[in-house]
């Protein structure tokens, strides 16, 4: 499981409809045959109870005791779909070990989602640069990966256009869900909208990706009063009552000011100013958030812990989060940092044992996957 150390509060809003495009994530499968410092077979069987289900991927605690990460990406969506994947069903899996998270994404998996015209000549240049972007990965030249991104999706892009079928203009609107809080848009936005909507989807369909992002923010401008409405600013009263935070009164009014130019920041889209009072907001009202307790904190982690270690990281915490509470940081990070070497043994310990699942029997039912 992913270690928590600190903890940290955020607050965001943000509404995103656009056009999908697909792009690789970088990942290569390695032969390794060791995790968690256990030796285990490059094929084998688990099972045991599923803990949780991702889509594509689940967790499994294993009648071994041990926590595996299941990946089922090389099963088709049909199958999947067969299998209705659901905590606390048992189940049996069998395939190869890997290495990293990102081993699961293979060039087969990428494959799953382009259109099926993609000829034998494009996929062979796909699954080359496909293969590039693993190499580079692992040398953490990113900047470079970026480039060879570009390039694929300048092969798919044609594909996806012409495969894309836009959904119809009323439909586009529904996905806003304005009905759900009876927002009803004026028969004149109406008619313009569904306008600039046709020229968008047929510019978008042309390639020329410049006049069609010309034209979708055309379509948000008209939008925008909709939106606002749909998802109102709160006030700084009503985000500071939401935090229930015992603030005291001579603090508000710099609180308040630095809240309310911070949204005018981010409203004017001044991307460096907002982040700056975002910042001093977050610095001023940081102490007044109450730390996790103990326990909350302790539950985050999915072993159990000797009583003595327990002992030992509640006095730690504590310190740590009274130090974090008076800013000293400088202080505090040196508890964190304890408190790090005591979890550290049992998080190795614990680590989820990574599967890229070839067959799987659940419900009396066998899958085998079609890669």
């Amino acid at each position: 499981m992913k270690k928590t150390i600190k903890k940290s509060w955020m607050i965001v809003s943000a509404l995103t409809i656009g056009m999908a495009v697909f792009t690789p994530h970088q990942a290569e499968a390695t032969t390794a045959k060791t995790t968690n410092e256990i030796t285990v077979k490059a094929e084998q069987q688990i099972k045991g109870a599923i803990k949780s289900v991702y889509g594509d991927s689940i967790t499994i605690k294993g009648k071994d005791g041990k926590n595996y990460y299941i990946g089922i990406q090389n099963f088709s969506d049909e199958q999947l779909e067969k299998m209705n994947l659901v905590e606390g069903q048992e189940i049996s899996v069998e395939g190869s070990l890997v290495q990293d998270y990102s081993d699961f994404y293979t060039f087969d998996v990428y494959t799953k989602s382009l259109p099926k015209e993609i000829t034998k000549k494009d996929l062979a240049k796909l699954e080359k640069l496909f293969n590039q972007t693993k190499k580079l990965e692992k040398e953490e030249k990113y900047d470079e990966i970026d480039k060879i991104n570009l390039e694929m999706d300048k092969i798919t892009k044609p594909y996806i256009l012409a495969s894309w079928v836009p959904a119809p203009f009323e439909e586009f609107i529904e996905a806003y869900e304005f009905s759900e809080k009876n927002i009803v848009i004026k028969e004149n936005d109406t008619k313009q909208l569904k306008d600039i909507y046709q020229q968008w989807t047929k510019l978008e369909k042309s390639g020329k990706e410049e006049k069609a992002q010309e034209k979708f923010d055309e379509f948000q401008k008209v939008l925008q009063p909709y939106l606002d409405a749909l998802n109102p600013q709160l006030t700084f009263e009503e985000y500071i009552s939401d935090l229930e935070l015992d603030i005291p009164a001579e603090a508000m009014p710099k609180l308040k000011t630095l809240y309310n130019d911070a949204k005018k920041a981010d409203k004017d889209k001044n991307d460096q100013l907002s982040e700056k009072l975002w910042g001093e907001f977050d610095e001023m009202i940081n102490p007044y958030f109450k730390p996790l307790s103990f326990e909350d904190y302790l539950s985050d982690f999915d072993f159990e812990i000797k009583a003595n270690d327990q002992k030992q990281l509640k006095k730690l915490y504590e310190e740590a989060t009274a130090l974090d509470k008076k800013g000293d940081y400088e202080k505090s990070n040196e508890k964190w940092v304890a408190i790090d070497k005591i979890l550290n043994p049992y998080i190795e310990a614990n680590k989820e044992i990574l599967i890229s699942a070839s067959k799987v029997t659940i419900n009396g039912k066998v899958y085998n996957s079609k890669h």
